[in-house]
């Protein structure tokens, strides 16, 4: 599933894309729906999972819808 069908913004999405990441990570595919959609959540994953990008890239399309 790539990063804009999780309903991430298109320059979001593009600024992902152009550091080389493709396919989100397990931890981002469940929590960055959730976090959209504006639900709360507590998640847990190991280190180097992708969790600070999971937290923050939909926090950064919620900014930009904002705009």
């Amino acid at each position: 599933m790539p990063f804009l069908k999780l309903g991430l913004c298109n320059p979001v999405v593009q600024a992902i894309e152009e550091l080389g990441y493709t396919t989100p990570t397990p931890i981002q595919k469940q929590a960055i729906p959730i976090i959209i959609s504006g639900k709360d959540l507590i998640a847990s994953a190991q280190t180097g999972t992708g969790k600070t990008a999971a937290f923050v890239l939909p926090l950064l399309t919620l900014f930009n819808k904002e705009r």
